[in-house]
């Protein structure tokens, strides 16, 4: 402890606050997912078992609220607090697969995955 806090005195005022700024942008960029890495790992790993696809999930909410972000508004919305109300599955396969449990994503990780999954999905650009 004495060694870091002579360490510390010796590299001065500005070079703690450039140090700590390294650390703490390294730690940062270490730690932060894209989208893509968020939506592998917590969506499709889930509903790779379903018998209806994540592509048949979107279209279902697009066909239902049309729009970028009612979309996401909407999947959002289910996500954080899944209820049989808001669910845009049928009632045979809640009743066989249970309602999706409630997400143990943060907001930004979860709203980081819902925008991979509209680029993934969106039919806006891509029909000729």
């Amino acid at each position: 402890m004495e060694l870091t806090r002579h360490w510390a005195l010796g590299i001065g005022h500005w070079g703690k606050i450039g140090l700590m700024g390294l650390l703490v942008a390294g730690g940062l960029q270490l730690h932060a997912e894209d989208g893509r890495e968020v939506f592998e790992r917590d969506c499709v790993a889930c509903h790779k078992n379903l018998p209806v696809t994540l592509e048949n999930f979107f279209f279902n909410y697009l066909l239902k609220y049309s729009s970028e972000r009612r979309v996401k508004e909407a999947l959002y919305s289910f996500i954080k607090n899944p209820t049989k109300k808001k669910a845009l599955a049928s009632e045979e396969l809640i009743d066989r697969y249970g309602l999706m449990p409630k997400t143990r994503l943060s907001d930004t990780e979860l709203r980081k995955a819902i925008d991979h999954y509209w680029e993934t999905y969106k039919v806006f650009g891509k029909i000729k």
